[in-house]
């Protein structure tokens, strides 16, 4: 459940959303909620058919909903071909946060002489910035947060608390960076001399796109020679690994737990499933959807969806299969042998 900070009418959530209803149109609405949990102040949302039940006896002001469900509404349905997409619109007027934002410069925090900042930039308590950053218009620095010199925010970018931003990073407009990750942190080089490690000085940046997301304690390393780069409207879940020089194209998605390797390439609209695992200098190509826990270690030149490993299993079930896969080999080459024998005669 949701609550608001200001109040908005009926005609105000239809006229956010663009589309016609019927009902009172000055009814005050003060929050989001489930179809079941939703009272008669509050909004309700219908997208997942799994639902459907708790239609007919939802006490909500209002239900968004597809339209091939609007018969069976007890209550002022808003119809919308993407019932979720009008959900996550209207999510954005209820949100508390932007009303909780003060511009200016917290006494504790510390900001050094040189930093340019835009109108209405807020920097809460304890963050630092350091030399020579830029920061753009309405940008929030979150309490405890940490943006290194000669980096650069742009407009509307929140940072939430204890986020550290490294030097000569650049950010890009209505950026959104969860608490606890790292952005341009060393990225993993070292040279072996067959006894040892010799650290390699990671001289590249990070370059975040617009309207880029990325969750919390996710860290993106900056490059080793050129940037780490993330395309314009990325979004990326909590805890995501993704290693120096990754470039990733313009509206992909990566869920939580993938681990990207040094120098991959990932294309435009691309989704990576929880827990995905992608090899090193590699290409995927724009359009990809790879389903969760996957390995990939070849390039993908050909869009669609892929998959690797196998599901969880009885143990005692896994156990068999496992030592049957171990006999794949000999079994393929009896099997070519018995096929070459049968031919001949």
């Amino acid at each position: 459940m949701t609550h608001a900070l200001h109040h908005h009418t009926l005609a105000d959530i239809a006229r956010h959303l663009g589309v016609a209803f019927a009902g009172d149109a000055d009814k005050p609405i003060r929050g989001l909620a489930t179809l079941k949990e939703a009272k008669p102040d509050q909004v309700a949302f219908l997208a997942n058919r799994a639902y459907l039940k708790d239609l007919a006896t939802t006490q909500a002001a209002a239900v968004l909903l597809h339209p091939e469900h609007g018969k069976n509404c007890p209550v002022p349905k808003l119809e919308m071909e993407n019932p979720y997409l009008g959900y996550a619109k209207l999510s954005q007027l209820f949100d508390p946060l932007p009303a909780r934002d003060k511009p200016g410069v917290h006494p504790t925090a510390v900001v050094a002489e040189n930093v340019t900042m835009g109108e209405g930039v807020s920097i809460q308590a304890h963050a630092v910035v350091e030399e020579g950053v830029t920061l753009g218009d309405h940008v929030v620095v979150g309490a405890g947060s940490v943006i290194g010199a000669d980096s650069i925010v742009g407009d509307k970018t929140r940072l939430h608390a204890n986020v550290t931003v490294c030097h000569g990073v650049v950010i890009g407009k209505r950026v959104i960076l969860q608490s606890g990750c790292v952005i341009g942190g060393d990225g993993f080089g070292f040279a072996h001399d067959g006894e040892g490690w010799h650290k390699i000085a990671q001289l590249g940046g990070v370059v975040l796109g617009d309207d880029v997301e990325v969750g919390s304690c996710s860290s993106i390393d900056r490059g080793a020679l050129g940037d780490t780069l993330i395309g314009d409207d990325v979004k990326i879940d909590s805890q995501v690994q993704i290693a120096h020089n990754v470039i990733i194209g313009a509206h992909s998605a990566l869920a939580g737990c993938v681990g990207i390797a040094g120098s991959t390439q990932v294309g435009k609209h691309c989704m990576l499933g929880g827990g995905v695992g992608l090899s090193g200098h590699l290409t995927i190509c724009d359009g990809v959807q790879v389903t969760g826990m996957s390995l990939v270690t070849n390039s993908i030149h050909k869009p669609g969806v892929y998959s690797s490993g196998t599901g969880a299993m009885a143990n005692s079930q896994w156990r068999k299969n496992a030592v049957r896969f171990k006999q794949l080999d000999d079994i393929a080459k009896r099997l070519l042998r018995m096929e070459k024998n049968t031919r001949d005669t």
